[in-house]
C-alpha cells in the first residue's frame, strides 16, 4: 500500500477513537459554559426577583404612561415590557445569553474559541466585577459594555463572522445603542474615531466594517426616534439633555455664578433662589422639597436651564474646560458596583404597585427590599480589580504603540480604552461623576487583561514545548 494511502487509513481509523477521547471534555465545556451562564443571573436567582434600580421605574412606565420623560428610552422600556409576563426572567436570560455569546465571538475573533476557556474566564468574571449584578438587574447597563464589544467585531471582525451572526451582531448593536444616549454617544464616538486612524491602522479596519458599525449606530438613532414617535405621538430623542447638563454645572458652581453675574439683567425664574442652590445635581433634580420642583420640574425649567447651560459656557470656557477634565478623571476612578440599587427606590416600587400588581408580593419579598445586599464588601474586590484592569490596559495600548505594531488585541484594548473614556467624559461632564456609569462599562476592561493574560500562558507553554530537549 502506497504511504500515503496508508497514512489516510490510519488517519481515518483514529477519528473514532480520537472523538470518543474529546467527547467528555465537550460535554464538560457544555455544562460548565451553562453553570456560567446561570451565575451570571445568579445575584437576582438569590435575591428572588430580577435587581431593580433609582431608575428602573421610568422605564417600566414608558409602555403605559405614553409619553417622553428625561434620560428614559422607550426602546429599553419596550424591551423590559416584553419580558413582563415572565416576571422579568426572560429578559435576565435573553442578557445572560447575550454576554456569553458576545464574549464567545471576541474570543474566537482573538483566535481563542475553546468553551472551557469562555467558562474560565466567565467565572474570574463573575467572581472580580460587576458583570453579574449588570446581567441581573433591570436597567441598560449590562448593554453598554457589551454594545462597544459588538461594534469592535462588526468594524474589525466582520470577516470572522458569519452571515447570521453579523446580521444578528448589527440588530444587537443598534439595539443596545438605542437604550442609553450614553451608550450611543460612546459607538458613535468609537465610528467617528474609526474612520480618522484608519489610513494608519492598514487591514485592521476595513472600509466596509467601519461601514457597518456607522450604519448600526444610524440604525439605532431611528430606531429610537421611530419608537419615542410609535409610543408619544413625538418624533423627538429622549429628553433630558439641558436638564441633566444643567444639573452638573450647578454642582461645579457654575449656575450660582452665572446667576450672580447675570439676574440683574436678564429675568430668569431661578434667580430669586440662587443663594439656595442645592449642593449637588442629584439634590436639586430628585429631591422631594427641591427647588427644581417648586418650578415646575423639566416641563417647567428645561428651557431655563438650557439656556444657562448654553450661555454659561460662552461666559465661562475655561472654567467649564476646567470643570470638565476634573469630571472626567474622577468619573475615571468612580467604579464601584450596586449604587442605586438599594432597598429605597420609591418611584421604581410606586410604578410597578401601580401597573405590575400581580408583582408586588414577590418584589417586597426580595432581599433587595430588605436590604439585604452589602455591596460595600463586594466593592472591596470589585474597585481594586476594576483600576487594576483598566491601569493594565493602558499598558499594553501604550506597549503597542511603542512597539509600532498594530495587532487584534492591541486593536481591542484600544478600543475599549477610548470607550472608557468617552463613557467617562459623556457621563462625568453631562450627568456629573456616579459610579454608576463607571462600573458598567469598566469590566470589559478586565476582559481584555484576561484575553492578554491567557494569551501570555499559551505563548509561555508553546515556547517551553519548542524548547524542550528532544530523547
Amino acid at each position: 500500500m502506497p504511504a500515503e494511502k496508508r497514512e489516510n487509513a490510519i488517519s481515518t481509523q483514529a477519528l473514532p477513537a480520537d472523538a470518543a477521547r474529546r467527547m467528555p471534555l465537550r460535554i464538560t465545556s457544555a455544562i460548565a459554559t451553562a453553570v456560567v451562564a446561570l451565575l451570571l443571573i445568579a445575584p437576582a436567582i438569590w435575591n428572588g426577583y430580577p435587581l431593580l434600580q433609582y431608575d428602573t421605574g421610568g422605564y417600566l412606565a414608558r409602555w403605559y404612561e405614553g409619553y417622553l420623560v428625561p434620560s428614559r428610552s422607550t426602546v429599553y422600556g419596550l424591551y423590559l415590557h416584553l419580558g413582563e409576563s415572565t416576571f422579568f426572567w426572560a429578559n435576565l436570560a435573553f442578557q445572560s445569553v447575550v454576554t456569553l455569546w458576545v464574549m464567545h465571538l471576541v474570543l474566537r475573533a482573538m483566535g481563542m474559541a475553546k468553551s472551557l476557556r469562555l467558562a474560565t474566564i466567565g467565572l474570574v468574571l463573575l467572581l472580580t466585577t460587576a458583570l453579574p449584578w449588570l446581567a441581573s438587574m433591570l436597567i441598560t447597563d449590562i448593554f453598554a459594555g457589551l454594545a462597544v464589544l459588538a461594534l469592535f467585531l462588526l468594524v474589525a471582525h466582520g470577516d470572522k463572522l458569519s452571515t447570521i451572526e453579523k446580521v444578528l451582531l448589527f440588530a444587537f448593536t443598534a439595539f443596545a445603542a438605542a437604550t442609553h444616549s450614553a451608550t450611543f454617544g460612546v459607538l458613535f464616538g468609537l465610528c467617528i474615531a474609526g474612520w480618522v486612524i484608519r489610513p494608519f491602522a492598514g487591514r485592521r479596519l476595513s472600509i466596509a466594517g467601519l461601514i457597518q458599525g456607522s450604519v448600526a449606530v444610524a440604525v439605532s438613532a431611528a430606531l429610537l426616534l421611530a419608537a419615542n414617535y410609535a409610543l408619544s405621538g413625538q418624533l423627538a430623542w429622549t429628553p433630558g439633555g439641558p436638564g441633566v447638563s444643567f444639573g452638573r454645572m450647578m454642582q461645579d458652581g457654575i449656575v450660582a455664578r452665572y446667576l450672580n453675574d447675570h439676574c440683574d439683567k436678564i429675568k430668569l425664574k431661578l434667580c430669586p433662589y440662587r443663594n439656595e442652590l442645592p449642593p449637588t445635581a442629584d439634590d436639586f433634580l430628585w429631591a422631594n422639597d427641591s427647588i427644581f420642583n417648586k418650578l415646575g420640574r423639566f416641563e417647567g425649567m428645561d428651557d431655563e436651564m438650557g439656556f444657562i447651560a448654553l450661555h454659561s459656557l460662552a461666559a465661562y470656557p475655561l472654567w467649564q474646560a476646567e470643570a470638565a477634565i476634573a469630571a472626567t478623571a474622577t468619573q475615571l476612578r468612580m467604579v464601584g458596583t450596586g449604587e442605586g440599587t438599594n432597598g429605597w427606590i420609591p418611584h421604581t416600587y410606586g410604578i410597578i404597585e401601580r401597573y405590575l400588581p400581580n408583582q408586588v408580593s414577590m418584589m417586597r419579598a426580595a432581599h433587595q427590599q430588605h436590604w439585604d445586599i452589602n455591596f460595600a464588601a463586594i466593592n472591596r474586590v470589585h474597585i481594586p480589580i476594576a483600576l487594576i484592569s483598566m491601569a493594565l490596559l493602558l499598558v499594553i495600548v501604550v506597549r503597542s504603540l511603542w512597539r509600532r505594531h498594530l495587532d487584534d488585541l492591541s486593536l481591542l484594548a484600544a478600543t475599549v480604552s477610548l470607550a472608557l473614556l468617552g463613557n467617562a467624559f459623556l457621563c462625568g461632564v453631562i450627568s456629573g461623576p456616579h459610579d454608576r456609569y463607571g462600573a458598567r462599562m469598566v469590566w470589559i476592561a478586565t476582559f481584555v487583561v484576561l484575553i492578554a493574560l491567557e494569551r501570555y500562558l499559551l505563548a509561555a507553554r508553546l515556547s517551553k514545548g519548542l524548547h524542550k530537549p528532544h530523547t
